[in-house]
């Protein structure tokens, strides 16, 4: 069994440590808006990352995130989704799926992300991978806390990313 520790994809390859992101978006002034920012800090402050996994708080901003997601070996994103499913309901999303994922906006900063991604392949630059994993909002108000709902799938979110991560380093 390959050690999550130490990738054998990027890093036997190019002798250099991978180059992957965690990025959780959102507004946390909007309840469930803000879960992907929520699930992002659970990670880092739990330290259930690896170390070649850099968590990255992109809030509202994501226009300020190209130089950090240039020439990822993987991104993956945090977000609420509005999917039209029933609220609370985790979803995946991988690479040509995700633009249509921010359709339905919440907010402007989604739009902002597939701004964002396009540019990266605008420049040749985008992330070799990209993974979006997301929640059904079901509080949209002004709150700095998340519903009841949406914050008890918060643990099934981080189990995702850890997998992802987990099959990226086989």
């Amino acid at each position: 069994m390959t050690d999550p520790e130490t990738p054998s994809t990027a890093a036997s390859a190019a002798a250099k440590p991978p180059r992957v992101v965690v990025l959780g978006v959102g507004n946390t002034l909007m309840a469930d808006e803000g879960v992907g920012v929520r699930c992002v800090d659970e990670l880092e402050r739990e330290g259930k990352l690896p170390a070649w996994a850099r968590p990255v708080d992109g809030g509202t901003s994501t226009h300020e995130l190209l130089e950090d997601l240039e020439d990822l070996d993987l991104l993956i994103i945090l977000d609420a989704v509005a999917s039209g499913s029933p609220a609370g309901t985790v979803l995946r999303l991988e690479g040509a799926e995700i633009p249509s994922a921010f359709s339905n906006k919440l907010s402007p900063h989604q739009h902002g992300i597939n701004d964002l991604l396009a540019t990266l392949t605008l420049l040749g630059r985008s992330p070799k991978r990209v993974v979006l994993i997301g929640v059904e909002p079901h509080q949209l108000s002004l709150s700095l806390d998340l519903s009841p709902l949406v914050a008890s799938r918060v643990p099934e979110m981080k189990d995702r990313v850890l997998q992802e991560l987990e099959r990226f380093a086989r």
